[in-house]
Protein backbone atom coordinates (compact mmCIF):
# COMPACT_ATOMS: atom_id res chain seq x y z
CA UNK A 1 0.00 0.00 0.00
CA UNK A 2 1.71 3.12 -1.24
CA UNK A 3 0.97 6.28 1.27
CA UNK A 4 -0.36 9.76 -0.11
CA UNK A 5 2.95 12.34 -1.28
CA UNK A 6 2.26 15.76 0.08
CA UNK A 7 5.20 18.38 -1.29
CA UNK A 8 8.15 16.44 -0.86
CA UNK A 9 11.66 19.26 -0.59
CA UNK A 10 12.75 18.05 -3.81
CA UNK A 11 10.25 18.57 -6.03
CA UNK A 12 9.41 22.09 -4.99
CA UNK A 13 10.78 25.42 -6.74
CA UNK A 14 12.43 28.97 -5.40
CA UNK A 15 10.25 31.36 -4.76
CA UNK A 16 10.66 34.49 -7.12
CA UNK A 17 11.85 37.82 -5.85
CA UNK A 18 12.09 41.10 -7.48
CA UNK A 19 13.75 44.30 -6.09
CA UNK A 20 13.23 47.67 -7.50
CA UNK A 21 16.27 50.24 -6.63
CA UNK A 22 16.29 54.26 -6.26
CA UNK A 23 19.79 55.70 -6.42
CA UNK A 24 21.00 59.03 -6.75
CA UNK A 25 22.95 59.41 -10.36
CA UNK A 26 25.78 61.24 -8.71
CA UNK A 27 26.82 64.39 -5.84
CA UNK A 28 25.51 67.31 -5.95
CA UNK A 29 22.53 66.74 -8.07
CA UNK A 30 18.84 65.79 -7.99
CA UNK A 31 19.13 63.11 -10.65
CA UNK A 32 17.82 59.59 -9.93
CA UNK A 33 18.02 56.48 -11.44
CA UNK A 34 15.89 53.68 -10.88
CA UNK A 35 17.18 50.28 -10.89
CA UNK A 36 15.27 46.46 -11.57
CA UNK A 37 16.92 42.84 -10.06
CA UNK A 38 15.45 41.59 -13.61
CA UNK A 39 18.41 41.30 -16.02
CA UNK A 40 15.68 42.42 -18.92
CA UNK A 41 14.66 45.74 -17.05
CA UNK A 42 16.54 48.97 -18.22
CA UNK A 43 17.92 51.68 -16.43
CA UNK A 44 15.67 54.34 -15.77
CA UNK A 45 17.10 57.93 -15.53
CA UNK A 46 14.54 60.63 -13.63
CA UNK A 47 15.32 64.58 -13.01
CA UNK A 48 14.28 64.22 -8.91
CA UNK A 49 13.58 61.76 -6.28
CA UNK A 50 9.82 62.53 -6.70
CA UNK A 51 9.64 61.11 -10.28
CA UNK A 52 12.02 58.36 -9.14
CA UNK A 53 10.15 57.29 -6.50
CA UNK A 54 6.72 57.17 -8.44
CA UNK A 55 8.77 55.47 -11.85
CA UNK A 56 10.12 52.84 -8.93
CA UNK A 57 6.75 52.18 -7.69
CA UNK A 58 4.75 52.02 -11.49
CA UNK A 59 7.59 49.75 -12.42
CA UNK A 60 6.95 46.96 -9.45
CA UNK A 61 3.12 47.29 -9.96
CA UNK A 62 3.87 46.27 -13.68
CA UNK A 63 5.88 43.54 -11.99
CA UNK A 64 2.92 42.80 -9.75
CA UNK A 65 0.77 42.95 -12.94
CA UNK A 66 2.56 40.83 -15.18
CA UNK A 67 3.56 37.62 -13.19
CA UNK A 68 0.70 34.90 -12.56
CA UNK A 69 -0.35 34.03 -9.61
CA UNK A 70 2.26 32.47 -6.54
CA UNK A 71 2.70 29.42 -7.07
CA UNK A 72 1.95 26.86 -4.34
CA UNK A 73 4.99 24.71 -5.02
CA UNK A 74 7.18 27.43 -4.19
CA UNK A 75 9.19 27.55 -0.94
CA UNK A 76 10.30 31.00 1.15
CA UNK A 77 12.40 33.38 -1.42
CA UNK A 78 13.69 35.28 1.72
CA UNK A 79 14.96 31.49 2.35
CA UNK A 80 17.64 32.61 -0.20
CA UNK A 81 18.49 35.59 1.64
CA UNK A 82 19.58 34.19 5.09
CA UNK A 83 16.42 35.77 7.18
CA UNK A 84 16.46 35.29 10.68
CA UNK A 85 13.72 32.83 10.68
CA UNK A 86 15.25 30.65 8.26
CA UNK A 87 18.46 29.95 9.85
CA UNK A 88 19.98 26.84 11.34
CA UNK A 89 19.40 26.03 15.06
CA UNK A 90 23.19 26.17 16.83
CA UNK A 91 21.92 25.31 20.52
CA UNK A 92 22.79 21.90 19.89
CA UNK A 93 19.36 20.38 19.70
CA UNK A 94 18.74 18.05 16.99
CA UNK A 95 18.18 19.67 13.41
CA UNK A 96 15.03 19.65 11.97
CA UNK A 97 13.65 19.43 8.57
CA UNK A 98 14.38 22.75 6.59
CA UNK A 99 10.87 24.11 6.05
CA UNK A 100 9.39 23.14 9.52
CA UNK A 101 9.12 26.80 10.35
CA UNK A 102 7.23 27.87 7.30
CA UNK A 103 3.63 27.48 7.31
CA UNK A 104 0.33 28.61 5.13
CA UNK A 105 -0.74 29.29 1.57
CA UNK A 106 2.72 30.67 -0.35
CA UNK A 107 1.86 34.24 -0.96
CA UNK A 108 2.88 37.15 -3.05
CA UNK A 109 4.44 40.00 -0.95
CA UNK A 110 5.89 43.08 -0.72
CA UNK A 111 7.70 45.55 1.71
CA UNK A 112 9.18 48.95 1.06
CA UNK A 113 11.89 50.54 2.56
CA UNK A 114 10.40 53.36 4.97
CA UNK A 115 12.75 55.91 3.51
CA UNK A 116 11.57 55.48 -0.02
CA UNK A 117 14.75 53.82 -1.78
CA UNK A 118 13.73 50.09 -2.55
CA UNK A 119 10.62 48.12 -2.82
CA UNK A 120 10.58 44.23 -3.25
CA UNK A 121 8.02 41.49 -4.13
CA UNK A 122 8.70 38.15 -3.06
CA UNK A 123 7.18 34.64 -3.07
CA UNK A 124 6.82 33.74 0.56
CA UNK A 125 4.86 31.60 2.80
CA UNK A 126 1.87 33.19 5.15
CA UNK A 127 3.48 32.93 8.12
CA UNK A 128 6.89 34.48 6.92
CA UNK A 129 4.84 37.46 5.28
CA UNK A 130 3.18 37.91 9.14
CA UNK A 131 7.10 37.52 10.59
CA UNK A 132 8.17 40.83 7.78
CA UNK A 133 7.82 43.92 9.85
CA UNK A 134 5.56 46.35 7.38
CA UNK A 135 5.33 43.39 4.45
CA UNK A 136 1.89 43.58 2.88
CA UNK A 137 0.53 40.77 0.95
CA UNK A 138 -0.99 40.90 -2.67
CA UNK A 139 -2.03 37.38 -3.51
CA UNK A 140 -2.38 34.04 -2.78
CA UNK A 141 -1.89 30.56 -4.01
CA UNK A 142 -4.70 28.01 -3.79
CA UNK A 143 -3.90 25.07 -1.75
CA UNK A 144 -2.96 21.90 -4.23
CA UNK A 145 -4.55 18.44 -3.06
CA UNK A 146 -2.40 15.55 -2.29
CA UNK A 147 -0.93 13.78 -5.02
CA UNK A 148 -1.42 9.79 -4.85
CA UNK A 149 1.14 7.46 -6.36
CA UNK A 150 -0.20 4.73 -8.46
CA UNK A 151 -2.83 3.11 -6.49
CA UNK A 152 -5.68 5.34 -4.80
CA UNK A 153 -4.88 5.33 -0.77
CA UNK A 154 -7.38 3.76 1.28
CA UNK A 155 -10.87 4.39 2.70
CA UNK A 156 -11.82 3.25 6.02
CA UNK A 157 -15.16 1.46 5.91
CA UNK A 158 -17.41 1.75 9.12
CA UNK A 159 -15.81 -1.20 10.68
CA UNK A 160 -12.38 -0.75 10.61
CA UNK A 161 -11.28 -2.62 7.50
CA UNK A 162 -9.52 -1.00 4.25
CA UNK A 163 -11.10 -0.87 1.41
CA UNK A 164 -9.98 0.67 -1.89
CA UNK A 165 -11.73 3.18 -3.93
CA UNK A 166 -11.59 0.86 -7.36
CA UNK A 167 -12.71 -2.59 -5.00
CA UNK A 168 -16.36 -2.66 -4.21
CA UNK A 169 -18.03 -4.83 -1.41
CA UNK A 170 -20.54 -7.65 -2.40
CA UNK A 171 -23.78 -7.06 -0.74
CA UNK A 172 -23.74 -11.39 -0.30
CA UNK A 173 -20.05 -11.24 1.46
CA UNK A 174 -19.71 -11.26 4.86
CA UNK A 175 -19.05 -8.30 6.96
CA UNK A 176 -15.43 -6.72 7.19
CA UNK A 177 -13.87 -9.11 4.58
CA UNK A 178 -12.28 -6.93 1.43
CA UNK A 179 -13.67 -7.03 -1.76
CA UNK A 180 -12.11 -6.74 -5.15
CA UNK A 181 -13.38 -5.31 -8.69
CA UNK A 182 -12.03 -8.53 -10.49
CA UNK A 183 -15.01 -10.52 -8.12
CA UNK A 184 -18.50 -10.15 -9.89
CA UNK A 185 -21.06 -11.17 -7.11
CA UNK A 186 -23.00 -14.07 -8.95
CA UNK A 187 -25.97 -13.11 -11.25
CA UNK A 188 -29.66 -12.06 -9.73
CA UNK A 189 -27.75 -11.18 -6.69
CA UNK A 190 -28.66 -7.69 -4.73
CA UNK A 191 -26.42 -4.39 -5.98
CA UNK A 192 -23.74 -3.61 -3.75
CA UNK A 193 -24.43 -1.27 -1.51
CA UNK A 194 -22.21 2.02 -2.03
CA UNK A 195 -19.09 2.96 0.16
CA UNK A 196 -19.52 4.77 3.34
CA UNK A 197 -17.72 8.45 2.57
CA UNK A 198 -15.13 9.17 5.13
CA UNK A 199 -16.34 12.52 7.02
CA UNK A 200 -13.27 15.03 7.68
CA UNK A 201 -12.46 16.12 10.39
CA UNK A 202 -13.67 19.12 12.09
CA UNK A 203 -10.31 22.17 12.44
CA UNK A 204 -11.13 24.28 15.75
CA UNK A 205 -10.18 27.80 15.12
CA UNK A 206 -6.61 28.79 15.80
CA UNK A 207 -6.74 30.47 18.81
CA UNK A 208 -4.65 33.74 19.88
CA UNK A 209 -3.67 36.48 22.12
CA UNK A 210 -3.22 40.14 22.31
CA UNK A 211 -2.74 42.21 25.54
CA UNK A 212 -2.80 39.67 27.64
CA UNK A 213 -6.62 38.88 26.55
CA UNK A 214 -7.25 35.66 24.93
CA UNK A 215 -8.85 35.60 21.34
CA UNK A 216 -11.87 33.48 21.37
CA UNK A 217 -12.54 30.66 19.04
CA UNK A 218 -15.54 31.39 18.26
CA UNK A 219 -15.65 35.40 18.09
CA UNK A 220 -17.18 36.76 14.35
CA UNK A 221 -16.97 37.75 12.05
CA UNK A 222 -13.63 35.63 11.08
CA UNK A 223 -11.43 38.52 9.37
CA UNK A 224 -11.90 40.62 13.02
CA UNK A 225 -11.03 37.29 15.07
CA UNK A 226 -7.26 37.09 12.55
CA UNK A 227 -6.57 40.29 12.79
CA UNK A 228 -6.57 40.14 16.29
CA UNK A 229 -4.45 37.03 16.27
CA UNK A 230 -2.46 38.66 13.31
CA UNK A 231 -1.98 41.82 15.48
CA UNK A 232 -0.66 39.58 18.79
CA UNK A 233 1.95 38.28 16.76
CA UNK A 234 3.08 40.86 15.38
CA UNK A 235 3.27 42.74 18.74
CA UNK A 236 4.95 39.86 20.14
CA UNK A 237 7.96 39.78 17.12
CA UNK A 238 8.45 43.55 17.41
CA UNK A 239 9.38 43.01 20.93
CA UNK A 240 12.15 40.59 20.03
CA UNK A 241 13.45 42.93 17.52
CA UNK A 242 17.04 44.38 18.29
CA UNK A 243 16.20 47.74 17.52
CA UNK A 244 13.35 49.91 18.06
CA UNK A 245 10.64 51.30 15.24
CA UNK A 246 8.44 53.97 16.26
CA UNK A 247 6.67 54.57 12.87
CA UNK A 248 6.17 50.96 12.53
CA UNK A 249 4.72 50.93 16.29
CA UNK A 250 2.64 53.34 15.78
CA UNK A 251 1.20 51.46 12.95
CA UNK A 252 0.49 48.67 15.11
CA UNK A 253 -0.82 50.59 18.26
CA UNK A 254 -3.46 52.42 15.37
CA UNK A 255 -4.65 48.77 13.96
CA UNK A 256 -4.80 47.98 17.52
CA UNK A 257 -7.25 50.64 18.31
CA UNK A 258 -9.47 49.79 15.39
CA UNK A 259 -9.58 46.39 15.72
CA UNK A 260 -10.47 46.49 19.50
CA UNK A 261 -13.28 48.95 18.86
CA UNK A 262 -14.94 46.47 16.29
CA UNK A 263 -14.56 43.93 19.04
CA UNK A 264 -16.20 45.92 21.27
CA UNK A 265 -18.74 46.78 19.27
CA UNK A 266 -19.55 43.04 18.56
CA UNK A 267 -19.44 41.40 22.47
CA UNK A 268 -20.60 45.63 24.08
CA UNK A 269 -17.45 45.16 26.22
CA UNK A 270 -16.82 48.81 27.72
CA UNK A 271 -13.61 47.35 28.71
CA UNK A 272 -12.41 46.90 24.97
CA UNK A 273 -14.07 49.69 24.24
CA UNK A 274 -11.19 51.81 27.00
CA UNK A 275 -7.99 49.63 25.58
CA UNK A 276 -8.78 50.93 22.18
CA UNK A 277 -8.76 54.18 23.69
CA UNK A 278 -5.60 53.87 25.27
CA UNK A 279 -3.97 52.47 21.67
CA UNK A 280 -5.40 55.55 19.85
CA UNK A 281 -3.42 57.49 22.77
CA UNK A 282 -0.10 55.71 22.67
CA UNK A 283 0.17 55.69 18.54
CA UNK A 284 -0.53 59.37 18.84
CA UNK A 285 2.32 59.94 21.37
CA UNK A 286 4.59 57.28 19.72
CA UNK A 287 3.83 59.21 16.40
CA UNK A 288 5.26 61.90 18.18
CA UNK A 289 7.93 61.10 19.03
CA UNK A 290 8.87 59.64 15.83
CA UNK A 291 8.57 63.10 14.25
CA UNK A 292 10.31 64.77 16.94
CA UNK A 293 13.55 61.94 16.34
CA UNK A 294 13.22 62.55 12.89
CA UNK A 295 12.80 65.90 12.97
CA UNK A 296 9.79 66.02 10.15
CA UNK A 297 6.68 63.73 8.64
CA UNK A 298 6.38 62.38 5.83
CA UNK A 299 4.88 64.58 3.02
CA UNK A 300 2.67 62.23 1.12
CA UNK A 301 4.76 58.94 -0.01
CA UNK A 302 7.86 60.68 0.61
CA UNK A 303 10.19 59.98 3.19
CA UNK A 304 10.54 61.47 6.49
CA UNK A 305 13.41 64.29 6.31
CA UNK A 306 16.41 64.33 8.94
CA UNK A 307 16.58 67.47 9.73
CA UNK A 308 19.93 69.45 11.31
CA UNK A 309 17.89 70.79 14.49
CA UNK A 310 15.60 67.59 15.21
CA UNK A 311 12.85 68.67 17.47
CA UNK A 312 10.49 71.56 17.99
CA UNK A 313 12.17 73.33 20.45
CA UNK A 314 14.72 73.43 19.37
CA UNK A 315 13.02 75.28 16.12
CA UNK A 316 11.61 77.73 18.63
CA UNK A 317 14.85 78.94 19.93
CA UNK A 318 16.42 79.52 16.49
CA UNK A 319 13.16 81.88 15.64
CA UNK A 320 13.51 83.62 19.13
CA UNK A 321 16.62 84.35 18.27
CA UNK A 322 16.35 85.94 15.28
CA UNK A 323 13.69 87.90 16.50
CA UNK A 324 15.63 89.45 19.39
CA UNK A 325 18.76 90.50 16.69
CA UNK A 326 15.68 92.33 14.66
CA UNK A 327 14.39 93.88 17.69
CA UNK A 328 17.77 95.32 18.70
CA UNK A 329 19.91 95.46 15.81
CA UNK A 330 22.64 98.22 16.68
CA UNK A 331 23.43 98.87 13.01
CA UNK A 332 20.75 99.47 9.99
CA UNK A 333 21.39 97.24 6.78
CA UNK A 334 21.21 93.68 6.08
CA UNK A 335 25.24 93.08 6.28
CA UNK A 336 25.31 94.45 9.93
CA UNK A 337 21.95 92.52 10.79
CA UNK A 338 23.58 89.09 9.25
CA UNK A 339 27.00 89.63 11.50
CA UNK A 340 25.02 90.93 14.57
CA UNK A 341 23.06 87.08 13.95
CA UNK A 342 25.88 85.41 14.17
CA UNK A 343 27.90 87.13 17.20
CA UNK A 344 24.62 86.67 19.08
CA UNK A 345 24.42 83.07 18.19
CA UNK A 346 28.03 82.31 19.69
CA UNK A 347 27.58 84.34 22.77
CA UNK A 348 23.75 84.18 23.74
CA UNK A 349 24.29 82.13 26.74
CA UNK A 350 26.94 83.94 28.83
CA UNK A 351 27.86 87.07 26.38
CA UNK A 352 31.54 85.51 25.88
CA UNK A 353 32.58 83.40 22.95
CA UNK A 354 35.03 82.55 20.60
CA UNK A 355 35.81 83.59 17.11
CA UNK A 356 38.10 82.93 13.85
CA UNK A 357 38.64 85.50 11.09
CA UNK A 358 36.71 82.74 8.40
CA UNK A 359 33.34 83.35 10.38
CA UNK A 360 33.53 86.79 9.72
CA UNK A 361 35.23 86.22 6.21
CA UNK A 362 32.78 83.86 5.29
CA UNK A 363 29.65 86.26 5.19
CA UNK A 364 29.78 87.46 2.42
CA UNK A 365 30.37 91.06 3.41
CA UNK A 366 31.19 94.08 1.36
CA UNK A 367 33.85 95.27 4.20
CA UNK A 368 34.34 93.17 6.99
CA UNK A 369 36.82 95.36 8.74
CA UNK A 370 35.08 98.58 8.52
CA UNK A 371 31.62 96.56 9.90
CA UNK A 372 33.36 94.91 12.66
CA UNK A 373 34.41 98.46 13.82
CA UNK A 374 31.53 100.13 13.37
CA UNK A 375 30.13 97.72 16.08
CA UNK A 376 33.41 98.14 18.22
CA UNK A 377 32.61 101.91 18.05
CA UNK A 378 29.25 101.89 19.32
CA UNK A 379 29.62 99.41 22.16
CA UNK A 380 27.55 96.80 20.90
CA UNK A 381 30.98 94.76 20.13
CA UNK A 382 33.80 94.32 22.77
CA UNK A 383 37.32 92.78 21.88
CA UNK A 384 40.57 92.31 23.84
CA UNK A 385 42.64 93.34 20.68
CA UNK A 386 42.60 94.48 17.60
CA UNK A 387 39.65 94.05 14.54
CA UNK A 388 42.91 93.03 12.43
CA UNK A 389 44.11 90.57 15.02
CA UNK A 390 40.59 89.29 14.81
CA UNK A 391 40.40 88.66 11.04
CA UNK A 392 43.86 86.69 11.10
CA UNK A 393 42.64 84.80 14.17
CA UNK A 394 42.68 80.73 13.22
CA UNK A 395 40.77 78.12 14.77
CA UNK A 396 43.80 77.18 16.80
CA UNK A 397 43.92 80.49 18.20
CA UNK A 398 40.49 82.05 18.44
CA UNK A 399 40.06 85.38 19.13
CA UNK A 400 37.54 86.16 22.49
CA UNK A 401 35.00 88.30 21.83
CA UNK A 402 32.04 90.01 24.45
CA UNK A 403 28.36 91.13 23.45
CA UNK A 404 27.65 93.20 26.78
CA UNK A 405 24.15 93.34 26.03
CA UNK A 406 23.95 89.59 26.54
CA UNK A 407 26.16 88.93 29.29
CA UNK A 408 23.24 87.97 32.06
CA UNK A 409 22.78 89.89 34.93
CA UNK A 410 22.75 88.99 38.87
CA UNK A 411 19.64 87.75 38.83
CA UNK A 412 20.66 85.14 36.20
CA UNK A 413 17.88 86.21 33.76
CA UNK A 414 18.89 87.08 30.18
CA UNK A 415 17.01 87.65 26.83
CA UNK A 416 17.29 83.89 25.58
CA UNK A 417 15.99 80.50 27.62
CA UNK A 418 17.77 78.07 25.92
CA UNK A 419 20.88 76.45 28.30
CA UNK A 420 24.45 76.03 27.01
CA UNK A 421 24.46 72.65 25.31
CA UNK A 422 21.65 74.30 22.79
CA UNK A 423 24.09 77.06 21.79
CA UNK A 424 26.19 75.22 19.88
CA UNK A 425 23.49 73.44 18.08
CA UNK A 426 21.65 76.88 17.23
CA UNK A 427 24.85 78.45 15.78
CA UNK A 428 25.93 75.50 14.20
CA UNK A 429 22.37 75.10 12.21
CA UNK A 430 23.20 79.05 11.64
CA UNK A 431 26.33 78.28 9.97
CA UNK A 432 25.63 75.48 7.97
CA UNK A 433 22.43 77.92 6.33
CA UNK A 434 24.71 81.16 5.46
CA UNK A 435 27.76 79.01 3.90
CA UNK A 436 25.11 76.62 1.94
CA UNK A 437 27.76 75.36 -0.92
CA UNK A 438 25.60 76.91 -3.52
CA UNK A 439 25.38 80.18 -1.75
CA UNK A 440 29.26 80.48 -1.73
CA UNK A 441 29.34 79.36 -5.15
CA UNK A 442 27.54 82.19 -6.45
CA UNK A 443 29.15 84.68 -3.87
CA UNK A 444 25.56 85.75 -2.56
CA UNK A 445 26.14 88.62 -0.50
CA UNK A 446 24.41 89.24 2.87
CA UNK A 447 20.95 90.04 1.90
CA UNK A 448 20.33 86.51 0.36
CA UNK A 449 21.96 84.86 3.21
CA UNK A 450 20.14 86.66 5.47
CA UNK A 451 16.81 85.86 3.58
CA UNK A 452 17.80 82.44 3.92
CA UNK A 453 17.79 82.09 7.19
CA UNK A 454 14.34 83.46 7.84
CA UNK A 455 12.76 81.22 5.56
CA UNK A 456 13.93 78.12 6.96
CA UNK A 457 12.36 79.51 9.91
CA UNK A 458 9.19 79.62 8.32
CA UNK A 459 7.91 77.09 6.70
CA UNK A 460 5.52 74.21 7.14
CA UNK A 461 7.02 70.63 7.24
CA UNK A 462 7.10 70.19 3.80
CA UNK A 463 9.17 73.03 2.74
CA UNK A 464 6.19 75.12 1.61
CA UNK A 465 6.36 78.77 3.29
CA UNK A 466 4.48 80.31 5.76
CA UNK A 467 2.20 78.67 8.56
CA UNK A 468 -0.22 76.38 6.50
CA UNK A 469 2.16 77.08 3.14
CA UNK A 470 0.07 79.82 2.95
CA UNK A 471 2.85 82.40 2.19
CA UNK A 472 4.47 84.94 4.57
CA UNK A 473 3.61 88.53 5.25
CA UNK A 474 5.45 90.94 3.75
CA UNK A 475 5.54 92.94 6.76
CA UNK A 476 6.81 90.11 9.02
CA UNK A 477 9.28 89.70 6.38
CA UNK A 478 10.40 93.36 6.33
CA UNK A 479 11.15 93.12 10.42
CA UNK A 480 13.69 90.28 9.64
CA UNK A 481 15.47 91.20 6.62
CA UNK A 482 15.61 94.78 6.08
CA UNK A 483 15.19 95.29 2.29
CA UNK A 484 12.24 97.43 0.22
CA UNK A 485 10.35 95.67 -2.22
CA UNK A 486 12.40 96.48 -4.82
CA UNK A 487 15.17 94.87 -3.32
CA UNK A 488 13.43 92.01 -1.86
CA UNK A 489 12.44 90.59 -5.29
CA UNK A 490 16.01 90.77 -6.01
CA UNK A 491 17.06 88.28 -3.13
CA UNK A 492 14.25 85.92 -4.10
CA UNK A 493 16.01 85.61 -7.27
CA UNK A 494 19.22 85.06 -5.93
CA UNK A 495 17.86 82.24 -3.94
CA UNK A 496 16.21 80.76 -6.69
CA UNK A 497 19.15 80.65 -8.97
CA UNK A 498 21.11 78.94 -5.87
CA UNK A 499 18.49 75.97 -5.52
CA UNK A 500 16.77 77.13 -2.61
CA UNK A 501 13.51 78.07 -3.45
CA UNK A 502 10.79 77.42 -6.47
CA UNK A 503 8.02 78.52 -7.58
CA UNK A 504 8.16 82.18 -5.09
CA UNK A 505 5.86 83.99 -6.38
CA UNK A 506 6.02 88.07 -4.50
CA UNK A 507 2.25 89.60 -3.97
CA UNK A 508 1.68 93.17 -2.09
CA UNK A 509 0.77 91.36 0.69
CA UNK A 510 2.58 87.89 1.00
CA UNK A 511 5.89 86.09 -0.35
CA UNK A 512 4.41 82.68 -1.27
CA UNK A 513 6.64 79.33 -2.82
CA UNK A 514 8.48 76.57 -1.49
CA UNK A 515 11.99 75.87 -0.49
CA UNK A 516 13.81 72.99 -2.58
CA UNK A 517 14.19 69.34 -0.97
CA UNK A 518 17.59 69.71 -0.62
CA UNK A 519 17.99 72.71 1.97
CA UNK A 520 14.69 70.88 3.57
CA UNK A 521 17.20 69.08 6.19
CA UNK A 522 17.82 72.83 7.37
CA UNK A 523 14.55 73.88 7.51
CA UNK A 524 12.62 74.86 11.46
CA UNK A 525 8.74 74.05 10.28
CA UNK A 526 6.30 75.75 12.10
CA UNK A 527 3.68 73.97 14.24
Amino acid sequence: MTQAVVGDPGERVPGRWWTVRLDAVGRGGTAVRVTCSRPACAEQRLPSTADGRAAAVAHLKAHLRAVPAPRAEAYCACRAENCRTHLPDTTGRPARTEPWRCGGPVVLAVLADREGRWWQAMECCSRCAAAIPGAKTVGASRTPAPRTAERPAPVTTGVGVPQFSDHQPSATSGVGVPQFSDHQPPTGTAAPAPTPRSVPARRRPRQGKIAQRVVPHDLLPDTLRDELIELGDLFRAYQRREQPDLALLADLQERKARAFTAWAGVTGDDDLREEARRAEQAAATIRRQHQQRTGGVTDGDGPAVTRLLTVPTQWEHARSVLTHVAGHAPLPGPEARLLALMLTLRTAHTGTGNLVGQDVNGLGLSDPRDLVEKLTGCGWLSLPGTVDDLLASRPESPTPITVPSLVPPEDGTGPFTFGRKMRPKLSGWAQRVVTDKKLRKSKAPAGPRLLALTLATRTDASGRLGPGGQGIALDTLAAQVPADPDGLQGLIDRLTAADWLTGAALTDTHLTGRLTERVLPLTCPLL
